[in-house]
């Protein structure tokens, strides 16, 4: 009897040894909004590095070697794309090695190739601060946008993983479906923002204004990536008084000494957006990325 259960056993475990690994796709994502879409995607089938957070400027990270080393082993890399990452990502990537991950490739995959950009400049000259030729690369705060990438995601992921195919393509049919009714509510809470003047920090905010109707007064920068000065400031002021504002907005990554100052003599408040997920507590994922901006503007606009 004993032998009998010594075969058994080794049967087992012969079969179990015999059985394919199911190891999880690694996804090296630029931003935390598209690691936070191939969660939603990928579920356990998964595992997402973000390679920056919401305090961070997205155009100005260091390819530190542990950024490289996740590079390496990724199975795919998710960027923006439209020169947001060009700083960095093109140097990380090289330095990385993985063949399977360089532009061009299955695993490889850009945000912006599946929306319709803002912003395209009549003129590329780097005088004019930093200008992205193929249009404005903030594509996330318009959900619809990221409802624009989610397909193609989901089915990059299905080509990558063809064993999980049926699994992503559920995920992201119930995805869609939460996400189509969120943004109807989103829509619905935000109708009384529609047509509010707002000042910007950063000109980074141009899909979320298209999406809500917010008209945009001024940017506190004067030329994009250039960081304010007392003169430009006081010029913006100067606007204000004959086109008032209701509120000047920043992202989370940003200095508040700006929006503070012109906050302060134009009275109007400072609004903090959390810009991407992990921009404060409550915009932990994606919904609350969306609930909590339109909360804020709200709050800022009363």
């Amino acid at each position: 009897m004993k032998r009998h259960f010594r075969s058994f056993l080794l049967g087992l475990v012969l079969t179990l040894l015999a059985m394919p690994v199911l190891a999880a796709l690694n996804i090296f994502a630029s931003v935390p909004e598209w690691g936070a879409l191939a969660e939603e995607l990928g579920g356990d089938q998964v595992k997402v590095y973000a390679a920056t957070n919401a305090l961070q400027d997205p155009h100005h990270v260091e390819a530190k070697p542990s950024l490289i080393a996740r590079a390496r082993s990724a199975d795919l890399v998710i960027a923006t794309g439209a020169e947001l990452e060009v700083g960095w990502l093109p140097l990380l990537l090289r330095q990385a090695g993985n063949p399977r991950v360089q532009p061009g490739q299955p695993g490889y995959l850009e945000a912006t190739a599946f929306v319709s950009m803002l912003e395209k400049p009549l003129r590329l000259d780097r005088a004019d601060g930093d200008v992205h030729p193929a249009g404005n690369p903030h594509i996330q705060l318009d959900p619809h946008n990221i409802a624009r990438v989610a397909a193609p995601l989901a089915a990059r992921l299905a080509d990558l993983d063809p064993a999980n195919a049926a699994y992503y393509q559920a995920r992201h049919k119930a995805f869609a479906e939460r996400w189509s009714t969120a943004i109807a509510q989103w829509e619905k809470r935000a109708s009384s923002l529609r047509g509010t003047a707002i000042v910007v920090h950063h000109n980074a905010f141009a899909y979320l204004n298209a999406w809500l109707g917010l008209q945009q007064v001024a940017a506190l920068e004067p030329k994009p990536g250039i960081e304010p000065t007392t003169q430009h400031l006081s010029a913006v002021l100067a606007l204000l008084q004959r086109q008032p504002a209701r509120m000047v907005v920043r992202a989370a990554y940003q200095s508040d000494r700006a929006s503070r100052w012109i906050a302060e003599r134009a009275k109007i408040p400072p609004v903090v957006l959390p810009f991407t997920v992990g921009g404060d507590d409550s915009a932990k994922d994606l919904f609350g990325l969306f609930d909590d901006t339109i909360q804020r503007l709200q709050k800022g606009g009363q």
